[in-house]
């Protein structure tokens, strides 16, 4: 469910983008303090929450020159705080249950070794964070209930994904909890929705359990009512998204934040729908090509006259031919 929540960088101001940048890298660094193989788990949702918390809290610390070992050549930026730290914590908590899940619904050996490599990252941070720790495991748990009885209604999936992340995005409590709930509220129905979109086709071939396949208003619509309730539903949470945004004080990154917000979330929504116009397109090709001629009645007829004119044919020559050969006088 990550990679939802990202830039968009072709809008980005290239200053933007090395902030970023050196947030994103101060999250590595964060989950290197959890052991060799941690920082497979970064991911670009989590650093969104160390960019807004940086921003509200204002605790901005002066990126530094590091190096790293996917990088070895390279020398990039790095800002490290105690809220890139956190955000490296929730990576963990959230990376653990999810290869558990996938261990549990597909027996994927990688997913079931990542997870035994962060089980004492995850039990470290649980003990730092019991009530995120405790949000993530009551958010599986509910989730597996909801895909085993293959329930329809979309909003109890996307609404416990909503209070799980609402959960992360508190660090502590204070007068901006509420605020900061609320966000992380709505971003991750919105997550969960656009994850539910994007693997539709796949879930349907697979015979998995997808909300979006059991809505019966969708049954009957096509690809345009499909995209047309999913965008409805999407705009509508991003809607309630953004106004929870917009009542944080968040002066410092601010034109990067708003980058993610209103442009950078939809990115994979657009490549999604190219995706199914190509396929779509393909079809209609498929379905355009001539088809092989096939027999009509009248050419069968035509067919069956010529087989009896040759039929004919070959009668009369082999009646001339006997004919001679009893005769060998009327042949000369």
């Amino acid at each position: 469910m990550f990679g939802y929540v990202r830039l968009n960088e072709p809008e980005l101001k290239i200053k933007d983008f090395r902030a970023f940048r050196s947030v994103y890298c101060g999250v590595c660094r964060g989950l290197r303090r959890h052991g060799l193989g941690s920082w497979l788990a970064l991911n670009y949702d989590m650093t969104f929450i160390a960019l807004v918390l940086t921003s509200l809290y204002e605790e901005e610390v002066e990126p530094r020159p590091c190096r790293c070992a996917l990088h070895p050549f390279a020398r990039n930026q790095q800002m490290s705080n105690r809220w890139t730290e956190y955000a490296a914590d929730m990576t963990v908590l959230l990376t653990y249950y999810q290869c558990l899940d996938a261990w549990h619904d597909e027996k994927k050996i990688i997913p079931r070794a990542e997870a035994v490599l962060l089980k004492r990252a995850r039990d470290r941070v649980a003990k730092d964070y019991p009530r995120q720790a405790q949000a993530v495991a009551d958010y599986v748990a509910k989730l597996d209930e909801v895909e085993e009885r293959k329930d329809p209604n979309i909003d109890l999936g996307a609404g416990l994904t909503g209070e799980m992340l609402a959960e992360l995005f508190v660090c502590k409590e204070d007068e901006w909890s509420p605020t900061l709930r609320e966000l992380g509220f709505w971003l991750g129905k919105f997550i969960y929705l656009m994850d539910a979109a994007e693997d539709v086709e796949r879930d349907r071939k697979n015979g998995c359990y997808n909300p979006l396949l059991l809505q019966e208003e969708l049954a009957d619509r096509g690809e345009e009512g499909f995209r047309e309730y999913c965008e409805l539903l999407l705009t509508s949470m991003m809607g309630e998204c953004a106004q929870a945004f917009e009542r944080l004080p968040l002066l410092l990154y601010g034109d990067l934040l708003r980058n993610i917000v209103y442009s950078g979330v939809w990115c994979r929504y657009e490549l999604m729908k190219e995706k199914r116009d190509r396929a779509a397109g393909r079809e209609a090709e498929a379905d355009k090509a001539e088809p092989p001629e096939t027999e009509t009645p009248v050419m069968q007829k035509e067919q069956e006259e010529a087989i009896r004119e040759a039929a004919a044919a070959v009668e009369a020559y082999e009646a001339e031919y006997a004919a001679a050969m009893k005769d060998p006088g009327a042949q000369a």
